[in-house]
């Protein structure tokens, strides 16, 4: 059985080490897990190809023969692909995006797994479920932020972005999700730090420059993993709160996937987070040797 991961860019995923830990460490021989360059132009006829039959080799993908099992998505393809699945779940459909698409009885069926790794993530740390939270960034990674909120039973969210008029869609999310959303400029941030859980859904070094202004919330959930520490993850750790970083979300959405693909509930955890913390060590080791 084949799998993969597909976005633009690719080559920094982490997610083919965490699925062929998992593979080798259940014995799953057969199985193996790629990784594609794919953009949004080319999703639809890349999707076509691939399937729980034969597929056909295509557009440089090497996408090859053989019986597919599912695909892991990321930017830009989550909500791209909502409109050429068969079966979407509810979750994916409030979110407005999905991550995963498993192939089974010859339909294709989207999902995501992002939320379960937000909240999978944030127990593990043993952050408490919060009374109140601000999200910082308006796209698809803090519209799972909300669901995963809304599944610790908060209802009521602050999101901070750069332009309030370009957030439409996530506004569009807390609406189907019923949850309550205020949208403010990152010039107010610190009118919103004093509140059980900040979740920063901010490219990496975009939040550098608020690191000083985070310092003091008792939670701070930052979805970059790479480089780690982030300075506002430093910041937080210094004053005493608790930091979860995005290798937890990444690892946790990717147990839950390598469930919903092989049938298996029972998957190796501790296998695929050794795999992913030693290939970030490498690429750490790469960057300052």
């Amino acid at each position: 059985m084949r799998a993969a991961v597909m976005g633009s860019p690719i080559g920094h995923s982490l997610s083919p080490y965490l699925h062929r830990a998992a593979y080798q460490a259940m014995g799953l021989g057969g199985w193996s897990y790629e990784a594609f360059e794919c953009d949004e132009a080319r999703l639809p006829g890349l999707l076509a190809e691939l399937g729980p039959v034969r597929g056909q080799a295509g557009a440089g993908t090497d996408a090859g023969t053989g019986a597919w099992a599912g695909l892991s998505l990321t930017m830009p393809l989550k909500r791209a692909v909502l409109p050429l699945l068969d079966t979407v779940s509810d979750l994916a459909v409030e979110v407005g995006g999905a991550n995963t698409v498993v192939f089974r009885d010859g339909r294709r069926h989207g999902d995501n797994t992002d939320v379960y790794g937000i909240g999978q993530a944030l127990a593990e740390a043993g952050v408490p479920a919060p009374r109140s939270a601000t999200v910082l960034g308006g796209g698809a990674t803090a519209a799972s932020a909300l669901a995963a909120l809304r599944e610790l039973g908060l209802f009521s969210v602050t999101l901070l972005v750069r332009d309030p008029a370009r957030a439409g869609e996530t506004v569009a999310v807390a609406e189907r999700l019923g949850v309550a959303l205020a949208v403010e400029t990152f010039d107010k941030l610190d009118a919103f730090t004093g509140v059980d859980l900040v979740v920063s859904t901010l490219p990496g070094g975009a939040a550098d420059v608020l690191a000083g202004r985070l310092a003091r919330v008792p939670a701070l959930f930052d979805v970059i993993y790479s480089p780690w520490p982030t300075e506002a993850a430093a910041a937080v750790t210094a004053a005493g709160g608790i930091v979860v970083g995005g290798f937890a979300m990444l690892l946790h959405q990717a147990v839950r996937q390598v469930q919903l693909m092989t049938g298996e509930t029972r998957v190796p955890v501790a296998a695929m987070r050794a795999a992913g913390e030693a290939e970030i060590l490498r690429r750490a080791a790469a960057r300052t040797g």
